[in-house]
């Protein structure tokens, strides 16, 4: 699980501060505060990562088919105005499993520019509880390496050039001999809860008529959901001793947020083509002829259910073309998920039944503050602004965010007020 986030000088974000993440965090905020900034970062790292390019710095997107963010170039990404070191960074801390060498972790990277244009790293630092590596960009794509708090360099040189930004070379491990082995699984850690991040985003697309599935099961519902029938399918019909589970949980969440009663898999004749029954109401219809709300949450539940346990979940917006039942019902979607499948989620929302659902569930202790977090984000000038915010035991919010959702008491009154005085210009009052 991913605990801790700071930026600094990327985007909107002068300094975000140290971000505390739980395993249910809520961003909030108007378009175009920095909330997916936020987010962005993560997946910046992620396809990094991923990268079959060993000697990437920082991969901004665009040159790889799995990039799911397209930044632009370094100009793009560092927030105006930065003067000299124009510099941004990424900063995070992370928990592993129990049994895992490296239970805690942290990295800081700070890039700059290169000559050519190129993003370069300046000072990453890799860290446990009791050790800490950093590599220093001097002169020419030189590094400095350095372990603990030692004064000097265990080496110098571009051999030592960090690699997709969690790693040094081959060399530099080499050069450090038994200390290189432990920052190999430092490395190591940090890769897996980057490569066990999942992101959904807002745009999702629309249900097929049928589908033809390939009979294996998808390692991802993809950033657009268009993997997430396939998870449903796989779960379905190949055999398992978990077959069906998803299926029934997706049916589940469904039935709650009033939207059907069951899902079902139909094959279309024998062409390997398969259709997604949809149960309502004594109907059952495909899922093309039913209301669009359906089919754009199935990649949010169905990503709830099939991403693995460990792993930390980017939701943008999963309340499009939902009713606000079924918005607030996703609120227990993931403090429940969470808790039973050690799911982590961090989601960008502007739903306030979401929100609110999520304050009754902390008061009726089907959660805890501990386990949810509600972050406000705003702009103040060009600037994003973090606040979170604190929420007591019973659900109250202390520092309620003003102009940001609709005053229901307010609304009502001037209803009353309304109906009062058109009342009295009938009555002749």
């Amino acid at each position: 699980m991913i605990d801790q986030l700071h930026l600094q000088n990327l985007k909107t974000w002068r300094d975000s501060g140290a971000v505390q993440l739980a395993p249910v965090t809520m961003l909030l905020g108007s378009n175009s505060s920095g909330k997916s900034t936020l987010l962005q970062s993560l997946l910046l790292l992620k396809q990094t990562v991923a990268s079959p390019d060993r000697t990437v710095h920082l991969n901004l997107g665009g040159d790889e088919a799995h990039d799911v963010v397209h930044l632009g170039g370094f100009d793009d990404v560092l927030a105006r105005g930065v003067a000299a070191p124009r510099q941004f960074s990424i900063a995070l801390s992370f928990q592993r499993p129990e049994g895992e060498r490296v239970r805690h972790g942290r990295f800081a990277c700070s890039y700059g520019q290169t000559a050519s244009g190129a993003v370069a790293i300046q000072a990453l630092e890799l860290s446990t509880v009791a050790r800490r590596f950093r590599a220093v960009r001097r002169e020419r794509g030189s590094y400095a390496v350095y372990v603990d708090d030692e004064a000097r360099p265990r080496g110098k040189g571009p051999q030592l050039a960090p690699e997709r930004s969690i790693a040094l070379s081959a060399e530099a491990l080499a050069l450090l001999g038994s200390d290189g082995a432990h920052l190999q699984d430092l490395s190591l850690a940090l890769r897996r809860e980057l490569e066990g991040i999942v992101y959904l985003g807002p745009l999702r697309r629309r249900p097929e008529r049928d589908y033809v599935w390939n009979k294996t099961a998808p390692g991802d519902v993809g950033s657009d959901g268009r993997q997430a029938i396939d998870a449903l399918l796989a779960n379905a019909l190949l055999p398992s001793e978990h077959q069906g589970s998803v299926l029934r949980s997706v049916s589940h969440w469904l039935q709650r947020m009033g939207m059907a009663e069951q899902l079902s898999v139909r094959a279309v004749g024998r062409s390997g083509r398969y259709e997604l029954l949809v149960h309502h109401d004594g109907v059952v219809a495909n899922l093309r002829d039913v209301g669009v709300g359906v089919s754009q949450v199935l990649p949010v539940l169905a990503v709830a259910y099939c991403a693995p346990p460990g792993s930390t979940v980017l939701l943008e917006e999963p309340e499009i073309h939902l009713h606000p039942l079924a918005q607030a019902v996703l609120a227990e979607v993931f403090a429940e998920v969470s808790q039973q499948r050690q799911v982590q989620f961090l989601v960008e929302t502007h739903s306030e039944h979401l929100f609110r659902r999520m304050q009754t569930l902390i008061a009726r202790r089907q959660a805890s503050t501990a386990q949810c977090r509600m972050l406000f984000v705003e702009r103040r000038g060009a600037d994003a602004v973090l606040v979170p915010l604190d929420v007591d035991e019973f659900g109250a919010v202390r520092n309620w965010p003003q102009h940001f959702f609709g005053d229901a008491m307010g609304e009502a009154r001037e209803q009353a007020r309304a109906r009062a005085q058109r009342l009295r210009e009938v009555t002749g009052g």
